[in-house]
């Protein structure tokens, strides 16, 4: 009776611990944290516009009366119509950005001939104007995942500083226009990587900003965005 009781005991403490450890609430993989849905598919909350309007320069840039960037169907549809920004309210750091976003098919003067260009910009900062101070992911046809530094940035890339222009992607992995893309900007302290569609096509190192408001461009062509999610990321060694 007495070894019984003791297995009895030992088979009941094994069992309660399992309950236990099913019961234990799932955590989030270590260095990272619970995703942050930047865009709600609803309305444009955490976000504002800024618009220098062509036609009438004493008009209220921060008033996107032409509705160049408006929701549709839970997706941020961007008109192209004027040169313009659609910015984060607040200013992050250490992420994985996820954007999903297709070309429409109106492209607008002075580009309605171009390539349909638009641009996801990280680490904004200072003055709002067109472009703010940033580093660019390129979102343009046959270039996306090319690195631009805007306002007097810079980064270091293949080994070389560079502090203004284009750093060319390495790959190309967009998808036909009209189809859904995925863009991946991971910023890890001060080291910036592009992935398009699961693809690394552009990184850097040593980017003189490492935290700032990100932005979306108006910049003549149709575009749409479905989904715009950060997942923060602790700092690697």
């Amino acid at each position: 009776m007495r070894h019984g009781n003791m297995l009895t005991g030992v088979v009941l403490g094994w069992g309660l611990g399992l309950v236990a450890l099913l019961a234990a609430p799932v955590l989030p993989a270590q260095g990272e944290e619970s995703v942050m849905i930047l865009f709600n598919g609803k309305d444009l909350s955490g976000w504002h516009t800024f618009i220098p309007h062509k036609d009438d320069p004493k008009a209220d840039p921060k008033i996107d009366s032409k509705k160049v960037f408006k929701v549709e169907d839970g997706m941020i549809h961007v008109s192209g119509q004027e040169f313009g920004c659609l910015t984060t309210d607040q200013e992050f750091e250490n992420y994985r950005l996820t954007v999903e976003f297709k070309w429409g098919e109106k492209r607008w003067p002075p580009r309605e001939n171009a390539q349909r260009d638009s641009g996801i910009l990280v680490h904004c900062v200072g003055p709002e104007k067109v472009w703010t101070k940033s580093i660019e992911c390129q979102v343009q046809e046959g270039d996306c995942g090319d690195i631009w530094l805007v306002g007097g940035t810079s980064i270091v890339a293949d080994g070389k500083k560079v502090n203004s222009g284009r750093i060319v992607k390495k790959t190309d992995a967009e998808r036909p226009t009209g189809e859904w893309n995925t863009i991946e900007v991971v910023c890890d302290g001060d080291k910036m990587i592009n992935i398009v569609n699961g693809v690394v096509v552009s990184e850097g190192s040593n980017t003189s900003e490492t935290k700032g408001k990100i932005l979306l461009q108006s910049e003549g062509a149709e575009i749409f965005f479905r989904k715009v999610e950060l997942r923060p990321l602790a700092r690697s060694k």
